[in-house]
């Protein structure tokens, strides 16, 4: 095992667990979860701590709003309820608002169904990015973050490695290009490899313990 395999083994045993992990969200092919990722994807995509938007993802699961139905039929001050709850205050007026129109539009143009935004994506990853890009709240990033943990189902965007992921990978001194990364990587799923990338390159002391422990 050369030296860049030993620092990606030390990075994923240490924090290879999906942010939909994190947020309990057991990740299948299925409207509900798929749209529980939309939405933490959309909360990440904020300067706001990783804890406190997989902590609000959570609490909008656990006050019902969990599927897009449900969200858009909502009292507004629910849904800033919901958020202040997860700690997600900062935002909290904004991103009630861009929650409930992205809940219409998802049901209103996909039928509440992301798969069908897939199936109209046609397989390409960049059309993907930019529909996703139409939910109000989910710009560039929002959309990077639901591809790096969506290809664990969508395998046509495999391996998703963003710009985030990517400088986690220069923070370690690994290879800056995907393929080489996810070769590296043998056996680890793409989803997980990118998210611990993106723990190393978001907190300074990840990305120096898995060194230390590379050697």
């Amino acid at each position: 095992m050369n030296r860049d395999e030993r620092v990606l083994r030390a990075l994923v045993d240490a924090h290879g667990r999906t942010y939909a992990e994190e947020a309990g969200i057991r990740l299948r092919d299925t409207p509900q979860p798929l749209y529980r990722l939309l939405v933490l994807a959309h909360l990440l995509s904020a300067r706001i701590r990783g804890s406190v938007a997989v902590a609000t993802a959570r609490a909008l699961h656990e006050a019902g709003l969990r599927d897009p139905r449900r969200m858009a039929g909502a009292d507004w001050q629910e849904r800033v309820d919901a958020l202040g709850r997860g700690g997600y205050r900062r935002y909290d007026e904004r991103t009630a608002t861009q929650l409930g129109d992205a809940a219409a539009l998802l049901t209103e143009r996909w039928g509440g169904d992301l798969r069908r935004l897939r199936k109209e994506a046609g397989g390409e990853v960049s059309a993907l990015r930019r529909l996703l890009q139409e939910f109000p709240g989910v710009g560039p990033a929002g959309a990077d973050i639901f591809l790096r943990e969506a290809q664990r189902v969508w395998p046509e965007a495999a391996p998703y490695l963003d710009g985030k992921a990517l400088q986690g990978a220069d923070r370690l001194g690994l290879p800056q290009d995907p393929d080489r990364l996810a070769k590296l990587a043998g056996t680890t799923e793409p989803a997980v490899l990118a998210a611990a990338l993106v723990r190393a390159a978001v907190d300074g002391e990840v990305a120096e313990d898995c060194l230390d422990r590379a050697g």
